[in-house]
């Protein structure tokens, strides 16, 4: 069985439509089309139901889709198996999104080969959707997500509590100052309504990233202000070369590992241990963070973005 087809049924089966198959995959609709036809001829039966709405799994579909998720799992367990390296014995496969690598991500690789040195390692980075067709398809065992997306054979397990704060590459600067100076970064839509709600006058600045905490690069280099995490952002407060906007509401957005449920146990269990341990001390960050933020606000509890305030909440 060609692993290609395979690959295209399950991407089809999984957004039920062609075409959104087709954007995650990087080919044609028509080459999607083609591929699911040659599967179709091969079983002899149709896969799915075509209609305008999308393509929805026949019966045969929904009973081929368990062993099309088995044959793709033997298949990257079998490319992985070859690859270890002489003098390892085990391995893993690791995703996670780019603002989950620095502070994170590779301290909690550092972990895994001090307690595992025999465990061969590979890292991938992506987005949500890449990242969980990677895991359905067996090409990593977990992954550090923002927004799981979870599918048969995936659960999650949440690590960590970022917080998105609002930050500047100058001094004393407050959210009242930042117009024509501002950054918009695309957190997803839970954050995007938030901060319509919140911070109307800077929802459409005209600049708009969807690059995560590369964009920290970009403001320290230029007079710009965005919302990062607090994290990640921690030691270019230590540094000097960023600054925390006094007054501004701060954003949580939780931090998600997604496992295969058929990983080797042992070694997901020393996985988990150690994303605890490093998640631990990434939170100890963001909170010496969220504490020089309120101490910027007189000790005040910083405002979360999107939630009215219990001032806001009288005066209506």
């Amino acid at each position: 069985m060609d692993i290609t087809l395979l690959k295209t049924f399950l991407e089809v089966a999984a957004t039920g439509s062609f075409v959104s198959a087709s954007d995650r995959l990087y080919v044609t609709q028509s080459a999607v089309s083609l591929r699911i036809q040659r599967l179709e001829d091969s079983l002899g039966k149709p896969m799915f139901t075509r209609s305008k709405s999308g393509a929805e799994l026949t019966p045969a579909g929904r009973e081929f889709e368990r062993y099309a998720l088995a044959m793709i799992r033997v298949w990257e367990e079998a490319r992985q198996q070859v690859a270890i390296p002489e003098g390892f014995s085990r391995s893993i496969s690791v995703g996670a999104q780019y603002s989950l690598w620095p502070r994170l991500g590779f301290r909690w690789i550092d972990q895994m080969q001090t307690a595992m040195p025999d465990l061969n390692i590979r890292a991938e980075l992506g987005m949500p959707d890449r990242l969980t067709r990677f895991l359905i398809e067996g090409i990593t065992q977990v992954c550090l997500l923002y927004t799981p997306h979870l599918r048969p054979g995936l659960t999650a397990d949440m690590v960590l509590e970022e917080e998105l704060v609002l930050i500047a590459s100058w001094k004393n600067a407050t959210s009242c100052d930042l117009k024509g100076r501002y950054v918009f970064v695309d957190w997803g839509p839970e954050f995007v309504g938030a901060h319509a709600i919140a911070l109307p006058d800077l929802t459409n600045p005209g600049l708009t990233f969807s690059l995560g905490a590369m964009v920290a690069e970009y403001v320290i280099n230029r007079k710009s202000a965005a919302y990062l995490p607090a994290r990640y952002v921690k030691k270019y407060l230590d540094s000097g070369h960023l600054h925390l906007v006094a007054d501004a509401p701060r954003f949580p957005y939780p931090v998600w590992a997604v496992w295969r449920n058929d990983m080797d146990a042992e070694v997901r269990d020393m996985a988990l241990a150690k994303l605890k341990l490093v998640s631990s001390h990434a939170e100890a960050d963001g909170d010496a963070v969220l504490g020089q933020l309120a101490l910027l606000n007189g000790d005040a509890t910083t405002d979360i973005l999107g939630e009215k305030s219990e001032v806001d909440i009288i005066r209506l």
